[in-house]
């Protein structure tokens, strides 16, 4: 991103604070039109894009170029004309009412300068994605077979991907939801990171384990799911803890790509982490009709069993090594954590307004205005005019890719419902599976971890849940779960190889090969695949059925857990030699993966494997002390 030299770069930051401070506005006191807040929220923050991201890396880093700023005109272009036309528009019958030849001219401005635009600030697979999806729509009736499409008019396809309020397209419902509630929620998590919030979850993650061993790889762990909270952004949450954590966990021993695996993994578990779980919960809410309680809900044991794995296999690293505790110079003391805890309280109100079914953007915005009083009650929490309108711009800066993002899946999920390539695609995965739902699951799991190859997480999800969704649905699996199970996969993609954006962004920053740090990454998060599989044939994990059924199975997930955390790190409070490692790892995929089991066996069968793992390695000590 550019850092714009002269009068621009005033300008540009006070248009992108003021937009937010617009959107926190319409959160509290009311939206306008659909339509028109569509229009606003694009007009925004896609033009200033092109002033920002440089379009190649030889172009100008304090300036835009005359190219620049054509592309910016471009861009505003179509959405003011939706945004004086917002009337019109939201009265039109679409695909009845004549597609004139001013709103064809619209939609090709449009739709060019978002893939420009996703291009540039998000990432290049997602602008071709979109490019591929629109093809398909001009020429898939040539194709043979299943992937056959009816014939479409220029004027059908630049509708469908540009003006379909109601079904999709760039100004459809996922743009809608994004300039509501998401934005509200992002500019909270921005006064989060400005009142010092991110400071209380660095102290309070210091504090809890630095003293324990392996203490700055637990550090990271904690710290990097608090900041996930407050953060929409798996890479950017890399960047933010693990510029402190990787090279601490360096220091006492981990090797770089174990120390960038393990950072990476804590990242992108933010996500899944309630209450705020990244702008994918709330497209889930949109996209159920669930409410997003009811998802919390839902996802939190999930979410906590996934931190529990890394901090166990953290552990379990750190005693095979003997690695020691963090400096104790280095560890805040817990009045210096406690000096910042009254920044809890806007969280726990967030908490509250959801749980009492409050709208979402109602919601963050009454948080974020607790958040600037209750950062008063403190001299080093205060948030000054200057802090509050950094948070307000740090807002923008995060809202404008996600804005193009998300329009950019908007064409591409309008594209495969248009032609009907959900049904033949999902038609395709249903015929391989063959009936079999496990083997459905394994499919659509790998279909997800490739759609999220060099696409953000929430995209990524959105497109695979129009194909995958109603596979499972059609197989007896309830609406929630299918969605959920799907959602995690999304997230792992981005630190499961070949392409894994968190990962590589963590290799970069511990001086590691990406590829071997994004296979660390992936077993560090083991727990994203057991608990995404587990939400559909162990309800009790979402905290569904009587108590023993939840405790059994958060049972199984834990113990599976240990006994797979404790076979590829080599050690189960002793350390283990090869047999006891097959052993357990083995118990623990059983136990985590093959539902034909009933519940209380596949329990005990990974506890009995862990007290013979024990039994193996104490009998195993005495040799040890002799050589």
């Amino acid at each position: 991103m550019r850092a714009l030299k002269g009068p621009l770069g005033p300008v540009l930051s006070g248009w992108l604070a003021l937009a937010a401070a617009a959107h926190l506005y319409f959160g509290g006191f009311g939206f306008p039109e659909p339509i028109a807040m569509r229009a606003f929220h694009l007009l925004a923050f896609v033009p200033p894009i092109f002033l920002l991201w440089p379009a190649r890396a030889e172009s100008p880093k304090d300036r835009p170029s005359p190219l620049d700023w054509a592309w910016f005109l471009a861009a505003a272009a179509p959405h003011l004309w939706v945004w004086v036309n917002a009337g019109a528009v939201s009265d039109r019958m679409e695909y009845v009412d004549d597609f004139t030849p001013v709103m064809s001219a619209m939609a090709v401005l449009a739709i060019v300068t978002l893939l420009e635009a996703t291009r540039r600030a998000v990432e290049p697979g997602l602008a071709w994605m979109v490019i591929i999806s629109i093809a398909y729509m001009a020429f898939g009736h040539f194709l043979p077979g299943v992937l056959n499409t009816r014939p479409f008019s220029v004027a059908e396809i630049l509708e469908a991907s540009w003006l379909v309020p109601t079904a999709g397209g760039v100004y459809g419902p996922l743009t809608g939801i994004v300039a509501t509630t998401i934005a509200v929620f992002i500019i909270f998590g921005a006064f989060m990171a400005g009142s010092g919030t991110g400071r209380l979850f660095s102290n309070l993650g210091a504090a809890a384990a630095g003293r324990f061993t392996g203490g700055p790889a637990k550090v990271a762990v904690i710290t990097s799911g608090l900041f996930g909270t407050m953060s929409g952004s798996s890479v950017s949450n890399v960047i933010t803890t693990g510029a402190m954590t990787i090279p601490l966990m360096k220091r006492i021993g981990y090797r770089p790509a174990v120390a960038g695996g393990i950072e990476s993994a804590a990242s992108v578990g933010g996500a899944i982490m309630p209450p705020v779980m990244g702008a994918a919960a709330f497209v889930m809410a949109e996209i159920t009709n669930i409410a997003y309680g009811e998802i919390v809900v839902a996802a939190a044991m999930g979410a906590v069993l996934y931190y529990f794995a890394i901090l166990s296999a953290v552990h379990f690293e750190a005693k095979r090594a003997g690695m020691a505790p963090m400096p104790r110079a280095e560890i805040p003391p817990w009045r210096e954590v406690l000096a910042d805890a009254h920044l809890v309280i806007p969280m726990g109100v967030l908490v509250y307004l959801m749980m009492q079914r409050w709208s979402g953007n109602y919601a963050a915005f009454c948080a974020t205005l607790a958040m600037i009083v209750v950062a008063m009650l403190r001299r080093r929490t205060r948030m000054t005019p200057r802090a509050i309108f950094e948070s307000l711009l740090n807002a923008g800066l995060t809202m404008a890719p996600l804005a193009v993002a998300i329009a950019g899946a908007g064409i591409v999920v309008s594209a495969l419902t248009a032609t009907g390539m959900v049904v033949a695609f999902g038609g395709i995965i249903k015929d391989l599976a063959g009936g079999s739902l496990p083997l459905l699951m394994i499919l659509l799991a790998i279909t997800v971890l490739v759609l999220g190859m060099g696409l953000p997480t929430t995209p990524s999800y959105i497109i695979a849940a129009a194909i995958g969704v109603p596979q499972l649905v059609a197989m007896g699996v309830d609406l929630l779960p299918a969605h959920l199970f799907l959602f995690y996969f999304a997230v792992l993609a981005d630190v499961s190889p070949p392409v894994a954006a968190a990962a590589f962004a963590a290799a970069s920053i511990a001086g590691a090969k990406p590829t071997i740090t994004s296979l660390h990454a992936t077993r560090f998060g083991i727990a994203g695949f057991t608990v995404g599989f587990a939400f559909i044939y162990d309800p009790g994990i979402m905290m569904r059925g009587s108590l023993l059924e939840i405790l059994l199975a958060a049972g199984i997930q834990v113990a599976a857990l240990v006994a797979i955390t404790a076979s590829y790190a080599g050690y189960f409070l002793a350390p283990i030699g090869p047999v006891a490692r097959v052993l357990l790892g083995g118990a623990g995929l059983a136990a985590a993966f093959v539902p034909v089991i009933p519940a209380p066996g596949r329990l005990a069968l990974a506890l009995a494997a862990m007290a013979l793992a024990w039994v193996l390695g104490r009998l195993a000590a005495p040799a040890r002390r002799v050589a």
